[in-house]
């Protein structure tokens, strides 16, 4: 008897399918979809993240200081941007604004030369909407390594992000501490 009900999840599914053949939801097909990617329990399994390793030739000290240094962040964006604010807090809990305002968040976790956690998002994102970036800054033999996560941006920003990581921070982070 109990096979025969339907999960919320089910019955979530079914109701948006049949509120986009009526045309009720503009964008039916990203609410289906995620309702039809939760398990009981209410957990997506298909959340996009991003991982990426870069070496830098450089100390982690220096990588830190760029990374948390408005003077610095802003030498170093200019290699690709010109002319666009940069305010970077260097407390934990303190906000930064990077890119002409564009990204925005507030310092999570900071241990000099060693890790920086942000909340971080764009301001194109609905309101509220943060990410955590992880900057884990390790030894290598000829300068850092740096490992990056970041989780939970809206879906199907991944690639647009990951592009982003490398062209707008990774490439200019190299030239700039070169």
């Amino acid at each position: 008897m109990l096979s025969d009900l339907l999960t919320r999840r089910e019955l979530s599914v079914r109701i948006f399918s049949a509120l986009t053949t009526l045309g009720l939801f503009g964008k039916s097909t990203d609410l289906a979809a995620e309702a039809s990617d939760l398990d009981n329990n209410g957990l997506t399994h298909s959340s996009e993240a991003i991982h990426q390793e870069v070496l830098i030739k450089a100390s982690r000290e220096r990588v830190y200081r760029a990374l948390t240094d408005a003077k610095q962040f802003r030498e170093l964006t200019d290699l690709s941007y010109h002319a666009l604010s940069t305010e970077i807090s260097p407390e934990v809990g303190g906000t930064f604004a990077l890119f002409g305002g564009v990204i925005v968040g507030r310092h999570i976790e900071m241990s000099p030369n060693q890790r920086l956690i942000q909340a971080w998002r764009e301001t194109s994102w609905e309101p509220g909407a943060y990410s955590i970036v992880s900057f884990q800054l390790n030894e290598a033999d000829s300068g850092t390594k740096v490992i990056f996560d970041h989780r939970g941006f809206p879906q199907g920003k991944g690639e647009h992000l990951a592009i982003g990581w490398k062209s707008h921070y990774w490439e200019p982070l190299q030239k700039y501490l070169a």
